[in-house]
């Protein structure tokens, strides 16, 4: 009777613990040694434990671990390679018990990953092995995880030297081990304010996954990053710190593409791409041409940031059928790169750009707290009109372009890249024309008044055999003195200066103008307007008008060619109905109105005193519209205006 009353008693206490356990788990502080124990043998790092460890028995055995920081010891710093809000993992007691644990869902809430920037690769690596992993028959008497859920994680990326760090968060993906080793691993993140969706799905060998072949498959929903969408497929192999990723095929925003890839991720990561595109896109088109307002905007100063290329070399080969940079095309197309310690030379050749070639090449230099840049390229035989609207937005010129371009520029925006620009270019139009505007018309209506903005029309243009000019950029001012253009109505040379951080021009040219209705049947010799033209002001919108200066600097020379200019407007016999008359159309009435306006509006240089010295063009003002300037009533009475 006694036995059965202290039996009875113990079946009782059990009963009572059982009861509290259930209600209220158990403080397991002896756990937390044991999975650090396991940890650190398993995987060769540190795992601190610094909140509370609990064990609980219902509705299963579980363990939740709290603020965890999991570190390397042979790392030369002691910070945190990965931490933890907390663990908590699911435990079947019927697998405990029978010798082969198996965890059902292991939740890991917040954790972040920190992934060390280097700027150059650890000597001290010696890459040694690390133990071999545990057999096939270790591995199945070993414990399994059927579904690991992640909350709320992220990557950080970071370099404490450089005050760098680049962030993945909002990582929530669920991985999942199927009976058949299929593990698919599934969810969504946010880079910076870009969404990501993501799926990967791979078979998994039996045994140790050290380097078995891994079939691998990709989905990858990215707006606003490389591409909308990617999906791919290739076989991994890992060894140690090398990955091979052989057999690549798969499709970037529905384009085909192939090739390998590989990293060595000892210290800083050393990346091998070959991918061949069927077509490769950069930048997104434009929808329509742009507006006066835009292309008149300023430079942008919004950071650009390529900070990131210090952290990764890389050798890259990227070749394409067709290559897409905004809304230009080049066919076919392949790039050589080779990125290292922050420098980035890429190369091109025999590049196809609209019926011609380009060959150049461009270095970037991010290893400099002021990134600097390098473009050297020659084009020969390349339609104009498509490629600098689609990569300059500028619709002008048509026609076969060769150029020589060699430039040098610094900063970290637009407009500093801009600012700083220095070079040298040389360009050549032939056998085209320049859209949307006559160039003969225009300066045909110079003789009545200035000029504000291009005069741009539709159904207007200037047939052109040859435009060339050769520029000298020094801190973003291109200069030229000899600029040319021919064409079948007009000739014209000049120089000036394109400034642009500040989109103006400030050019001086000599227009010469075939002035007969024969147009280009004509074999008159093209007419000087006797006056240089100025165009000067915002490139989008420029003041166009004669400058005054130079029919002052010689007005025997501009009642020549005004006289010309008369031959060719009105023909040999003179103004038909206009009282002008004479052997050569310019004598009588016209040539005296000209004579009048030199010695009255000029003044004469044998008697009459010295003129002031003239005003600045830019202070020109035309007259007020109820007086009247003798130019203008000559004018009117040359050209009926």
């Amino acid at each position: 009777m006694r036995v059965l009353k202290i039996a009875g008693a113990a079946v009782l206490a059990v009963m009572v613990v059982a009861a509290l356990l259930l209600m209220i788990g158990i403080p397991s502080g002896f756990v937390t040694q044991a999975v650090q124990d396991r940890v650190e043998r398993e995987t060769g790092y540190r795992l601190a434990v610094s909140g509370a460890t609990r064990l609980g028995i219902w509705p299963s055995l579980n363990v939740t671990l709290n603020d965890i920081a999991v570190q390397d010891p042979k790392a030369r710093d002691a910070d945190s390679r990965l931490t933890i809000g907390s663990v908590q993992a699911d435990i079947p007691l019927r697998s405990l018990l029978s010798g082969h644990p198996q965890v059902n869902e292991l939740v890991l809430t917040k954790p972040v990953l920190y992934v060390p920037l280097r700027r150059e690769r650890d000597p001290r690596a010696d890459g040694t092995p690390k133990p071999a992993a545990p057999s096939g028959a270790a591995v199945a008497n070993g414990f399994t995880i059927d579904h690991v859920k992640i909350v709320d994680g992220a990557v950080a990326f970071t370099n404490l030297r450089d005050r760098v760090e680049n962030r993945i968060d909002g990582i929530n993906a669920d991985i999942l081990v199927g009976a058949d080793r299929q593990m698919s691993f599934a969810g969504s993140a946010r880079s910076g304010d870009h969404p990501l969706k993501f799926d990967i799905n791979a078979a998994l060998p039996a045994g140790s996954l050290e380097r078995q072949n891994i079939p691998v498959e990709l989905t990858l929903d990215s707006p606003g990053l490389l591409g909308r969408s990617l999906s791919a497929k290739a076989q991994v192999r890992a060894s140690d710190t090398m990955l091979a990723i052989n057999g690549v095929s798969g499709t970037l925003d529905g384009v085909q593409f192939n090739g390998w890839a590989s990293a060595d991720l000892s210290t800083k990561p050393l990346v091998k791409v070959d991918l061949d595109f069927q077509r490769f896109d950069l930048g997104t088109p434009s929808r329509g041409r742009p507006s006066t307002s835009q292309s008149g905007k300023p430079w942008s100063n919004e950071p650009i940031n390529l900070a990131g290329l210090n952290y990764v070399d890389a050798q890259i080969r990227i070749s394409a059928a067709e290559l897409n940079i905004g809304d230009a095309r080049f066919a076919p197309a392949a790039v050589d790169a080779a990125l290292g310690s922050g420098v980035l030379k890429a190369q091109f050749s025999h590049l196809g750009v609209y019926g011609g070639e380009a060959d150049g090449e461009l270095t970037v230099d991010v290893s400099a707290s002021n990134p600097s840049y390098i473009l050297r390229s020659d084009l020969a035989g390349v339609r104009a009109l498509p490629l600098l609207s689609g990569l300059a937005d500028f619709d002008k010129i048509d026609g076969k372009m060769q150029a020589k371009l060699a430039f040098r520029a610094s900063g970290a925006s637009q407009r500093a890249i801009v600012s700083s620009l220095n070079g040298t270019a040389f360009v050549v139009f032939q056998d085209g024309a320049i859209r949307d505007l006559n160039i003969a018309k225009m300066i045909r209506s110079l003789t009545s008044g200035t000029l504000s903005g291009w005069q741009q029309g539709h159904d207007q243009g200037t047939d052109l055999s040859q435009l060339s000019a050769s520029f000298r950029v020094e801190q973003g001012q291109a200069t030229t003195g000899d600029l040319t253009m021919v064409g079948p109505l007009v000739r014209m040379t000049g120089t000036g200066t394109v400034d642009l951080p500040a989109k103006s021009l400030a050019f001086r040219v000599e227009p010469k103008l075939v002035m007969t209705t024969e147009g280009q049947g004509s074999a008159a010799s093209p007419v000087g307007f006797g006056i240089p033209v100025a165009i000067e002001g915002p490139w989008a919108e420029p003041r166009i008008y004669p400058e005054m200066a130079g029919m002052l600097d010689n007005p025997d020379a501009a009642y020549a060619k005004l006289k010309e200019m008369g031959k060719g407007l009105f023909g040999q016999g003179g103004l038909s109905g206009g009282g002008i008359s004479g052997g050569d159309g310019m004598s009588g009435k016209l040539g005296e109105t000209l004579g009048n306006l030199l010695q009255q509006g000029l003044g004469s240089r044998s008697t009459a005193p010295a003129m002031p010295a003239p005003l600045p063009s830019d202070q020109l003002k035309p007259p007020p519209a109820e007086q009247e300037s003798p130019m203008d009533g000559v004018m009117k009475q040359l050209f009926g205006r």
